[in-house]
């Protein structure tokens, strides 16, 4: 049974907030909705600012979704006081980069499948073939672009643009780099709630002098979130790419992902999987291959997905340290491991330029309001 956002709203007109002669919808206090599967986010405004109100609201709309919409149904729900005078702060407005001609998103369904790994590969081997190539890295809470890049210790220099104060992007290897990780320290966590972390990533991405580029590549968290939600109505992202491992559970996180930007409201073509990890080698038995976490598990879900396998990539001890040391593999010439990933990037490149041949330019999603309720719009 798939989650209506129409069966939501419907259930959320028997709920009027302490003090309100209305219920939620015909007050406006629904903001915003956006399913994932079986995963609501509710955002919701009162005028009672009491924290009791709050979270009777809260509680009572879990309630009635539980009741009258999906029993397993995982829901969040933001409640929060409604004052005239404030302004939003965790919206990210969207608008096209100048300069930027294809962003592309490199996401994951879980952590630890070498998303980065890849991502930071893809960008050196595009640099490699003579592209201008720059990473946001929009892993909020544990980024490792700089450490991967061998750039920890620099920190991007503030120039003026068209008599703006922009941050001017850390560069090696030929790919200009934003991150996070640039502005913590080492033994730093970064705990901070979605609007602080929206904050930042916005900073990142239209603060950040990035110049011309044929590549923005977008190093994304693991997992569907708000992070991810944040980029899709920052940016007009180009494709996105996938990175699994082939063992089962990642791989259903993977086509969460997958499923992610083909929700119609965030429609973002995925260009294909990667599927990371895929066999390993030993060196004193080259011609041998060991299915460790199993075999063709991303090629199998690109075809059972209708969508492409970009190709895979090995476990050996040598992609590991390349990024331990921060040396990207992909910048050893000659080698084995080398041509793997020229030969993904080409394919990423040759399925980019099938999407912009026969797709319309992707939209920004952005965020409305329609009666009574926040929709997600293209």
């Amino acid at each position: 049974m798939n989650i209506l956002k129409k069966d939501i709203l419907d259930a959320l007109e028997s709920i009027t907030a302490p003090g309100e002669g209305k219920n939620l919808i015909e007050s406006n206090s629904v903001k915003n909705i956006v399913i994932f599967d079986k995963e609501v986010v509710l955002d919701v405004e009162i005028s009672n600012p009491s924290l009791q109100a709050k979270k009777r609201v809260e509680v009572d709309i879990m309630k009635i979704i539980h009741e009258k919409v999906h029993p397993k149904a995982d829901i969040r729900v933001n409640v929060k006081a409604a004052v005239a005078t404030e302004k939003p702060t965790n919206e990210i407005k969207g608008k096209e980069i100048p300069g930027i001609k294809n962003i592309i998103a490199v996401a994951s369904g879980k952590g630890g499948v070498g998303k980065s790994t890849i991502t930071s590969n893809i960008a050196v081997s595009l640099a490699k073939m003579g592209f201008s190539v720059g990473i946001l890295d929009a892993d909020i809470y544990g980024p490792s672009t700089h450490l991967m890049f061998d750039v920890a210790n620099k920190k991007p220099l503030s120039v003026t643009v068209d008599g703006r104060s922009k941050m001017k992007p850390v560069e090696n290897y030929g790919v200009k780099i934003l991150s996070l990780g640039f502005f913590t320290q080492p033994n730093q966590a970064v705990i901070w709630r979605g609007p602080m972390a929206s904050k930042a990533l916005k900073q990142m991405i239209f603060d950040g002098a990035w110049g011309e580029l044929d590549f923005l590549i977008v190093d994304l968290p693991p997992g569907t979130g708000d992070v991810h939600l944040s980029i899709v109505q920052a940016l007009p992202i180009t494709g996105a790419v996938i990175v699994s491992t082939p063992q089962n559970i990642a791989l259903a996180d993977a086509r969460k992902g997958v499923a992610m930007f083909q929700q119609s409201s965030i429609n973002v073509p995925v260009l294909g999987i990667v599927e990371n990890m895929s066999y390993f080698t030993p060196p004193e038995l080259p011609e041998n291959k060991y299915y460790i976490f199993g075999k063709d598990g991303a090629k199998n879900l690109a075809k059972d997905i209708n969508t492409v396998f970009l190709g895979e990539v090995p476990l050996i001890q040598s992609i590991r340290e390349s990024g331990d040391f921060g040396s990207p593999i992909a910048l050893q010439n000659g080698t084995e491991i080398e041509n793997t990933f020229i030969d993904i990037t080409k394919n990423v490149v040759s399925e980019l330029v099938k999407r912009n041949k026969n797709l319309p330019p992707t939209e920004i999603v952005r965020i409305t309001t329609m009666s009574g309720c926040s929709a997600i719009k293209k």
